[in-house]
């Protein structure tokens, strides 16, 4: 024992000094960040019990789907702009009117944003076939009634599809929301744009951001921001005059071939149009939160006006 004592009595001085050396490690590893907690939201499928689902069936038959997207959104935005916005639209509704909230599915349609990292898109046709193999599993337990909130603009002919599948091949009612609520919405109510004179703006640009700093604002990176480079073909580039004033057929011209894959050859893909992502020349910066909530106002109003008197026509509970 007296042998081995200055040597456990040298270890314990060098432990000793190797911990108060590593003292003031101690507080950044005890102090690593935590995620914030879970809320619960009301009438969010993910958040219920199935109890709870069980009483909502007594009150309504109705359901939000968001149908949105993963893919990039400039320097400023989140990949999940598009499924994150229209997730919290629905939650808006559901504060407002007896809706459930079901999210199905984060990817769309959006080959065309495949050439800046992040995006992640999906076929047409699964798409289609997710959205609907999950209404179907909806209607078995009692849910009649679908409201289809696209918002991703590259889903629109597809929601479109689902919204008439779900009404030819199943014993559930649906619509698209957006078209729905359209006669509802007064078209000034979301505010003006920023001032200045009339400039392409449109993916990832002041409207887009000004929603998402309303409805996501600690997702909002504004900072970082950054004016496009716009390199359109010059046939598209002679359009924009006429899509900003208004012409309508300029407009659907434009849009047919504008943000389309690049394999099609049409040179209209995110990354070969723009030189951040954003297909717009105006400074995203301009955007602002006020805007944002006028246009998401403006939506929501009209959304349970239309719910509303859906309702009045087709209480819950009626019809086969």
């Amino acid at each position: 024992m007296r042998v081995f004592a200055p040597i456990a009595a040298a270890g314990t001085a060098a432990a000793t000094g190797i911990l108060t050396a590593l003292a003031p490690l101690a507080p950044a590893v005890a102090q690593s960040p935590e995620p914030p907690p879970v809320l619960k939201v009301h009438n969010y499928l993910p958040h219920m019990t199935r109890p709870e689902v069980e009483d909502f069936l007594t009150r309504s038959d109705m359901v939000v789907i968001p149908v949105g997207a993963l893919e990039q959104h400039g320097t400023h935005l989140p990949i999940g702009t598009d499924h994150l916005n229209g997730v919290e639209r629905a939650k808006r509704l559901a504060l407002r009117t007896d809706v459930l909230v079901v999210p199905i599915l984060l990817p769309g349609q959006s080959p065309y944003h495949m050439g800046f990292a992040g995006t992640v898109t999906l076929p047409s046709t699964l798409i289609q076939e997710v959205y609907v193999e999950s209404v179907k599993s909806l209607i078995r337990h009692g849910f009649k009634r679908f409201l289809m909130l696209n918002a991703h603009g590259g889903n629109r002919a597809i929601t479109t599809f689902i919204v008439d599948r779900i009404n030819q091949e199943t014993a559930g009612i649906a619509v698209d929301l957006g078209a729905a609520a359209a006669p509802f919405m007064e078209r000034t109510a979301s505010g003006p744009p920023p001032d200045g004179p009339a400039v392409l703006d449109r993916h990832g640009g002041t409207g887009e951001t000004s929603n998402s700093m309303y409805l996501i604002p600690d997702l909002v990176d504004l900072d970082a921001a950054i004016p496009a480079q716009l390199t359109l073909p010059p046939h598209l580039e002679a359009l924009v005059p006429d899509v900003l004033a208004g012409d309508p057929t300029a407009l659907t011209v434009f849009l047919s071939e504008g943000l389309k894959d690049e394999s099609t050859g049409k040179g209209t893909a995110s990354h070969e149009m723009s030189s951040t992502g954003v297909w717009g020349e105006r400074d995203p910066r301009e955007a602002s939160a006020e805007r944002g909530r006028r246009a998401a106002q403006a939506f929501e109003d009209a959304a349970v006006a239309f719910i509303e008197r859906w309702n009045e026509l087709r209480p819950p509970g009626t019809g086969r």
